[in-house]
């Protein structure tokens, strides 16, 4: 019922990244330029960090969906691991299931010649880690060992990290330095601009199947960015309950009450200084 009075076809602030729902923000497209151009390089490290709810998830699943058959991808979504079992789990990511696991010597010495292998009929090799503040500094430091494997020409693998800006803290340990000096492009995601949040939620109810008019009028639209501070997911969250809240009194348009009601509603929020003072 709630979709029908809306005349959607499936719910559009879902809180699951989901590309069909992709919209380019100016701060997405600078951070997916980064890693291609990053990409392109061949070495060191690329960082792209933002918190929580900013949209790190949802580029790495499009940045992996530019990569072509040339490139081989290891894909950690969870890389709280020790240092023997990141290798491990990278390995097995890129198909090479590795022998004589009693000694570290051993691994390296298998791991090193599939990366040959792999360069030798022209693939590049990137993993790709999401989360990666969740690392233990033992693991980051391995990985940075795992990075020192080249050719005379060029690196055998690219390491890109997705993380919280707690990544930045644990770099900034004088235990990890020689990892931070060797990160060449790195990116910070803000919010959504004021502008940028009104045309993001008509983005998401055009693909979700809405076309009779705008849902969210504009000063709904700001509220709604003021409650969010422009965090993707929030928008998401706040919209959502919004439109609840607009399909139980029968409207069609959300309302700036709505919208003020489902901020209070979620945890985590604080109200816009002016709307406390009110």
């Amino acid at each position: 019922m709630y979709l029908n009075h809306f005349g959607l076809r499936e719910f559009p602030f879902g809180i699951t990244p989901d590309t069909s729902f992709i919209y380019s923000a100016d701060a997405h497209q600078e951070a997916l330029n980064t890693l291609l151009i990053g990409l392109d390089t061949g070495e060191g490290f690329i960082k792209i960090t933002g918190e929580v709810g900013t949209g790190k998830t949802l580029l790495c699943r499009r940045f992996l969906a530019t990569l072509g058959p040339d490139q081989v991808v290891a894909y950690l979504p969870n890389p709280q691991l020790e240092p023997r079992m990141l290798l491990l789990a990278i390995a097995e990511e890129l198909g090479l299931q590795l022998l004589g696991h009693d000694y570290q010597f051993s691994l390296l010495k298998q791991f090193n010649q599939h990366l040959l292998d792999l360069a030798s009929r022209g693939k590049k090799v990137i993993i790709c880690i999401d989360e990666a503040q969740s690392m233990p500094t033992e693991s980051l430091e391995a990985l940075r060992l795992l990075s020192n494997l080249e050719t005379e020409k060029r690196k055998l693998l690219q390491v890109v990290m997705f993380g919280q800006p707690e990544l930045d803290v644990k770099l900034a340990d004088p235990a990890v330095r020689q990892l931070r000096q060797r990160i060449v492009f790195h990116y910070r995601m803000p919010g959504l601009g004021r502008q940028e949040a009104g045309h993001y939620l008509a983005h998401r109810l055009r693909v979700a199947g809405h076309h009779d008019g705008e849902v969210f009028a504009d000063g709904s639209a700001r509220l709604l960015h003021e409650w969010s501070c422009g965090t993707p997911r929030l928008v998401n969250i706040l919209a959502h309950k919004a439109m609840l809240l607009a399909y139980g009194e029968g409207k069609a348009r959300v309302a700036r009450r709505h919208v003020a009601l489902a901020g209070r509603d979620t945890e985590g929020l604080r109200a816009p200084s002016w709307w406390r003072r009110w």
